[in-house]
């Protein structure tokens, strides 16, 4: 903390914890938020929250909650957060989801997490609505922040070369694991995922959505190349909610003639991830572009031999931990996975590898260095 300054009010826009529950920002707004309030005792923290799930927050001294309305969401963002910024002496104000309901009436130290560019980037993989409001919104958000958080040194490039921002006002902290995410006993994994979701098959996974720059399709593609070849019977279990658009990664299973070896799972609740890290033979995450890469990490926790991209933020996030290959080219994804399948070495080198990596990721690490930052605005 600078010089002569001993306390910071802090105020947080926590409401992307369950507005976006189950993804990335969703998750990084839950745990930075946990991890930074066990970690700061000297500091006091006013939270915006929507939604349940608040009443922890009541054990800490030092925090107050606003609980706010999704529907009205503009009011607050416009009047009623200003005015709380304003009438509390706010000192620093942090918005974790890429900026997006930062009010234009700025009375205090403006933080942003800016998680990646995307809908510059690919703008082709992102819903209209979303690319729109981005696109409109950024560059506002960007030019009055006082600092931005980044999840990757690959994203914060993107953000230095796109709007021109000068590094010093740009702090890289990584993401990490949720605790839950360590390696299990495979026959209890083995068992749950029988029991709950009636697959008794060993086999290769994918979660992660299902947006085209996810490339989800290479890894049907790679599969139906060598399954033939294969010494176990593999099927391909791919995770994510009915909602999304897997009907084309459907179609294509059948025309390939493997559907009946690939199961699409549905939504599946957050808690029952681990089992299905543990459980799998495989993880394949051939995402032709992240910002940082959450799930790659979460499987190579586990213990789960990985095989990712070696494009954008995933290998400064997997380093050797993963088995990097070019998204581009589906038959050496095809060739990786028969190679990591078969080959028991290989297998047990990259899970000892993964472990070694993953240990360099914590939340405590990313809550410090969070508080570091805010810190060094005072």
């Amino acid at each position: 903390m600078a010089e002569g300054v001993e306390w910071m009010l802090i105020s947080i826009d926590s409401r992307g914890a369950t507005w976006y529950a189950g993804t990335g920002i969703g998750t990084y707004t839950r745990q930075i938020v946990k991890y930074l309030l066990e970690l700061d005792t000297k500091n006091d923290y006013f939270l915006f929250w929507s939604g349940k799930g608040y009443e922890h927050f009541k054990k800490y001294n030092n925090v107050r909650v606003s609980l706010s309305s999704r529907k009205h969401h503009r009011f607050w963002e416009q009047y009623y957060i200003p005015d709380i910024i304003k009438t509390k002496g706010v000192d620093i104000y942090h918005v974790p989801q890429n900026g997006i309901g930062l009010p234009e009436n700025k009375n205090s130290i403006y933080v942003a997490t800016i998680h990646d560019l995307i809908p510059y980037i690919m703008p082709e993989t992102v819903g209209k609505g979303y690319l729109s409001k981005f696109i409109s919104q950024m560059p506002k958000i960007m030019s009055s922040l006082d600092m931005i958080i980044t999840v990757s040194e690959w994203s914060k490039k993107d953000i230095m070369r796109i709007f021109n921002i000068p590094d010093e006002k740009i702090k890289v902290t990584y993401l990490a694991a949720d605790d839950m995410f360590v390696p299990m006993d495979k026959h209890i994994a083995h068992d749950f995922i029988r029991q709950k979701y009636e697959i008794d098959k060993d086999f290769i996974l994918y979660l992660g959505g299902f947006s085209p720059r996810k490339n989800v399709k290479s890894i049907l593609v790679a599969f139906s190349m060598i399954y033939k070849n294969l010494s176990k019977d593999y099927k391909v279990v791919i995770i994510g909610s009915s909602k999304d658009d897997h009907q084309f990664l459907n179609k294509l299973a059948q025309n390939l003639n493997i559907g009946d070896r690939v199961h699409f799972t549905g939504y599946v609740p957050y808690e029952d991830l681990p089992f299905f890290y543990n459980g799998a033979d495989l993880f394949v995450y051939p995402s032709l572009y992240e910002g940082f890469g959450l799930p790659a990490l979460e499987a190579i926790c586990c213990g789960t031999p990985t095989i990712t991209s070696n494009v954008s933020s995933i290998p400064e996030v997997v380093g050797d931990g993963a088995l990097l290959i070019n998204p581009f080219d589906t038959e050496e994804l095809a060739k990786a996975m028969e190679q990591v399948l078969e080959d028991n070495e290989i297998k047990l080198d990259l899970i000892n590898k993964g472990f070694t990596r993953a240990s360099n990721f914590s939340w405590q690490k990313t809550a410090s260095e969070t508080l570091k930052a805010y810190e060094s605005l005072l």
